[in-house]
């Protein structure tokens, strides 16, 4: 049978949109001709720095934790650094005093993580309710606190609570005898780690809270009324309604929030090292503090070791954030 024009045409324009649509090259040209696109060239040197900047110190400190690297290797002329391995990794995990520091470490920062977040939580629940003026006000006197240097806070704290002339104890020392004892005056805050770190604690809980408490009021102002007007015809109660409501429309910004905070007070070392007064009480070292006792002040200071402890807690630190990373895009994909 003779093609007419109408039964030509169809093929002829299948083939033409063929050849627009497929590049050339196939495949493999189309990923090449993306990558050198334009937005690709533009932010390709921002990337190459940024690599260098973050990543170099981390090859670095793992390339330093297999050698024994001390002071005397960086004076001109010095041998160089003995290879030893993963003798640093063995040493430390079988070092009573590291299994002890890590434990108080995972202890201390789950109380400030948790404390943190259920105080910045209710105060942000808490603004949200308030008028807009008051709200404001309030914000802006919380943030002072969160701009407060860390220095400026802690030698405040400590002068609050030492033994003769500190606010603390003479409050407690005029408090009834049968309410809370007797002796404050002499109490010793910074020598026994429960009391140390109970310090701590709340140092680091007074200057986290506001950035949790605004970045959950911001999440709260996204949030349409009509779902809480829904739950209340349901039924439900504040209780209820956080629940049903609150907490899966802010679960990714809760999730992000608390995987800053653990990364965030993993890291606390300024505060500590102004309440202990230095390196002398090893009964109250923390993981970060260890690091830098190891790889600074320690005679002589042993920059292997300081960089295997620090690899150890990078790890971790990866490892949490990947787990809650995972849980979040898990989440993402059932929506």
């Amino acid at each position: 049978m003779a093609q007419t024009p109408e039964t030509v045409r169809p093929a002829e324009e299948s083939e033409t949109a063929e050849t627009r649509t497929t590049p050339r090259g196939g495949p493999q040209g189309n990923r090449w001709n993306r990558w050198l696109s334009p937005p690709y060239l533009l932010i390709a040197p921002a990337l190459v720095l940024l690599t260098g900047v973050l990543f170099w110190p981390i090859v670095q400190m793992v390339w330093n934790s297999f050698y024994e690297y001390s002071t005397r290797h960086l004076l001109p002329n010095s041998p160089p650094a003995e290879w030893v391995g993963v003798q640093h990794y063995t040493d430390l995990l079988s070092d009573p005093q590291f299994w002890t520091i890590l434990r108080n470490t995972v202890l201390v920062c789950g109380a400030m993580v948790v404390l943190t977040m259920v105080l910045g939580t209710l105060v942000g629940l808490l603004l949200n309710r308030l008028p807009n003026w008051f709200s404001t006000v309030v914000g802006i006197g919380m943030m002072l606190a969160w701009a407060t240097p860390v220095i400026s806070a802690s030698m405040i704290y400590k002068w609050l609570f030492e033994d003769r002339s500190g606010l603390v104890n003479h409050m407690l020392a005029a408090l009834p005898d049968w309410l809370v004892g007797s002796g404050w005056l002499e109490y010793q805050w910074f020598l026994d780690p429960l009391p140390l770190f109970s310090v701590l604690v709340l140092i680091i809980v007074w200057q986290a809270f506001p950035f949790i408490a605004l970045s959950v009021l911001a999440g709260l102002k996204s949030i349409p009324g009509e779902l809480y007007e829904a739950a209340r015809v349901d039924g439900a109660g504040a209780w209820r309604s956080f629940w049903a409501v609150t907490f899966p429309m802010l679960r990714p910004l809760f999730a992000l929030l608390l995987i800053l905070q653990i990364i965030w007070d993993l890291r606390v070392f300024t505060q500590l090292y102004i309440l202990a007064g230095g390196f002398q009480n090893e009964s109250v070292y923390l993981l970060s503090y260890y690091i830098y006792q190891q790889g600074f002040s320690a005679s002589p200071p042993n920059y292997g070791m300081g960089s295997a402890i620090a690899v150890v807690m990078t790890v971790m630190i990866l490892g949490i954030t990947a787990y809650y990373l995972r849980i979040m895009i898990r989440q993402g994909e059932t929506r």
